[in-house]
């Protein structure tokens, strides 16, 4: 079982509000990376929340993704990708493709670029963009219980560092941004490039193959 796993965990300081429930083309910010999570080729998803997590779920479509709560959000990223690794590893899951709720262009295309570069000994394949890595990043099960080790706010970015991860370009498949400030949202707004999603809309494609698999014969 391949899974996915958004992080939406955090209070946003620099946003100075709750930026998953900030308004980008007509939907929360967070919904953006969910849509596109849930139109790539996984099997489960899952979004950590943590900070505002009771208004989130009263308010956010979470396009399929089972909510995971992160006790321990304000310790960090480290806190949420351990919470979200945690569940979906409990679930058995083989790989975990990482996002993040603030990239609103995150596109099911690269979801499918890394996916697809997986095997031949990487322990993880990280989308770049311009060279720079960033999101979606797949992590394989071996590499599960050394993020059970992480501390901190950096993620998994000491372990990425490490042989045995394959950088893969991207740039073609979406863009890297984030919103962290009101001003980034903004200008996110008044731009002339959408958040790329390939679901048409009223469709959830995570949903319908949920529905194709407990409709075959055992």
């Amino acid at each position: 079982m391949i899974a996915g796993l958004v992080l939406a965990a955090g209070e946003a300081h620099r946003f100075g509000a709750p930026k998953q429930l900030a308004r980008l083309r007509g939907r929360f910010l967070l919904e953006h990376a969910l849509v596109a999570m849930a139109a790539a080729p996984l099997d489960r998803l899952a979004v950590v929340l943590g900070a505002n997590a009771a208004a989130i779920r009263r308010d956010v479509d979470l396009h399929g993704a089972e909510p995971v709560l992160c006790p321990e959000w304000n310790e960090g990223q480290s806190a949420s990708l351990r919470a979200g690794v945690a569940a979906l590893a409990e679930a058995e899951a083989e790989a975990v493709v990482v996002a993040l709720g603030d990239q609103p262009w995150l596109s099911p295309r690269a979801v499918e670029a890394v996916l697809g570069a997986r095997g031949r000994g990487a322990r993880a394949v990280r989308a770049t963009y311009g060279g720079v890595p960033g999101h979606p990043v797949v992590i394989e099960r071996s590499m599960f219980s050394a993020i059970r080790a992480l501390r901190g706010d950096e993620g998994a970015r000491g372990l990425l560092s490490a042989p045995g991860v394959r950088d893969l370009a991207c740039d073609a498949h979406g863009r890297p941004d984030d919103i962290d400030t009101p001003e980034q949202l903004e200008a996110a707004e008044s731009a002339g490039v959408s958040p790329p999603t390939r679901s048409p809309e009223g469709t959830n494609p995570l949903r319908e193959r949920r529905l194709m698999r407990r409709r075959e014969p055992s």
